[in-house]
């Protein structure tokens, strides 16, 4: 091989690679199916979901993070499930840690198989927000909005006689912490999503906020998972919509 020869594979080679590298950071992972690592039960709760869709009978179903699966812990949401969720045949199919992609992957591998919900209600995202170990960012905004899209678009073409009710994000942080800004923002663009009789969109935040524009009173002390009064505020604000759409 010349010396020419070697210069240009060498710069294709170059050429390539910086593409490659470009495509890789271009792709958004909140797009990107993906299982979980957190919680290390993660793989676990997912195969017993799916052996609960196989038993068939769910009416409603709940789709999101530890937030959502706070309905079936004891002092967050159990005692509110138990009352006003359960006898409607409803499921809990939320985890922990869960980020758009998990969920994405959730629907990709048997969790809406062999049941046809009346109304799905999903909340998801806020874990797509703040930054990773090395401090870059998880996802930008535009990402979790595409990230929640999928979710919505692969749930109807899972489910198409289901209705779906798109929960805004929660709030989270101390009142001057940027990511209230963000949690604002996007519920903003996912509210986009609504139309119809098939999809709603629920905004409760207003009834989690106080005057102040502090949320201690029904928030954990993390400023991000609600406490039980939390949960009764969600599920009062859910209930007109949930009448409506469960008929």
């Amino acid at each position: 091989m010349t010396w020419r020869m070697k210069k240009l594979l060498f710069a294709f080679t170059f050429a390539v690679s910086a593409f490659l590298t470009i495509s890789a950071e271009a792709e958004n992972t909140a797009t990107i199916p993906a299982p979980s690592p957190m919680p290390t039960n993660w793989m676990s709760l997912h195969k017993s979901f799916v052996a609960r869709a196989k038993q068939g009978g769910v009416d409603l179903l709940f789709l999101g993070d530890s937030i959502t699966a706070g309905w079936q812990w004891t002092g967050w949401g159990l005692n509110i499930w138990n009352k006003d969720y359960a006898p409607l045949h409803a499921a809990d199919f939320g985890i922990g840690y869960n980020r758009t992609q998990n969920v994405l992957w959730q629907i990709d591998h048997g969790e809406l198989e062999g049941i046809h919900p009346k109304v799905v209600v999903l909340l998801i995202g806020t874990n797509n927000m703040g930054n990773e170990d090395n401090g870059k960012p998880r996802n930008s905004l535009p990402e979790i909005v595409e990230g929640v899209t999928a979710i919505v678009n692969n749930v109807r073409v899972k489910l198409p006689q289901s209705k779906l009710l798109l929960i805004g994000v929660f709030p989270r942080g101390h009142k001057d912490d940027p990511i209230r800004e963000q949690v604002k923002e996007l519920n903003s663009q996912i509210a986009k999503l609504a139309g119809g009789k098939m999809i709603q969109f629920l905004d409760i935040n207003p009834k989690l906020i106080a005057p102040d524009g502090s949320i201690s009173e029904n928030f954990r002390p993390d400023f991000l998972h609600p406490k039980a009064q939390g949960y009764q505020i969600w599920a009062d604000a859910m209930q007109p919509a949930l009448d409506e759409m469960m008929k």
